[in-house]
């Protein structure tokens, strides 16, 4: 069976870096036979604050039970003054609604990463920080995470990569979802 992957990433830029760069990824799990679905920026800021006086009980259901039924996450967040953005981790916060599942939160799930920055001190510590929740929510970072540096031009119109270190690292991080979510599969007794 397919394995599935949720990508939960990006900005309120439509067509932002971050958010091609989640696509390529998910583009290359999608090749490798996975099932993807995607909750990009768009979907993200339409979603209030988890549990402010805004939140309604619907509000991010469809995102929470894609990720109920995953097998692997990629995760794109863009780096602003040195953390992810306020957008993912809001949408990260909804993660919280599944702490009394069975498989709680991102337990026994591959979870890819990607930090993208005008600059590799801010990329980097975004890294890090995806690294850290990632591991809070039980996840299994993949090995590879992507550390994107962009500038114009990074992407093609149609959303091609015109980078081939920032391709090589995109290609990994959905090969590599894909890989765990089988691994897990097999030693969980899963359906991947």
């Amino acid at each position: 069976m397919s394995p599935k992957i949720v990508a939960i990433g990006g900005t309120i830029n439509p067509g932002s870096s971050t958010e091609m760069a989640l696509r390529t990824a998910l583009a290359v799990a999608e090749a490798e036979g996975a099932e993807v679905k995607l909750f990009g920026g768009e979907y993200l800021a339409a979603l209030p604050h988890y549990r402010s006086s805004a939140h309604r009980a619907e509000d991010g259901a469809e995102m929470v039970e894609a990720v109920r039924e995953a097998d692997g996450i990629i995760i794109a967040a863009p780096g602003y003054h040195g953390t992810i953005s306020g957008l993912v981790k809001n949408a990260l916060d909804y993660l919280e609604d599944l702490s009394k599942d069975d498989r709680p939160y991102l337990d026994g799930r591959a979870v890819g990463l990607i930090a993208t920055a005008f600059g590799d001190q801010a990329s980097m510590s975004t890294m890090q920080t995806l690294r850290s929740i990632v591991h809070a929510l039980r996840g299994w970072p993949t090995p590879m995470g992507a550390t994107v540096r962009t500038y114009p031009d990074l992407f093609s119109p149609d959303g091609e990569c015109l980078d081939d270190r920032v391709s090589m690292q995109l290609d990994i991080v959905g090969k590599q979802v894909v890989q765990g979510a089988r691994s897990f599969a097999s030693t969980l007794g899963g359906k991947a």
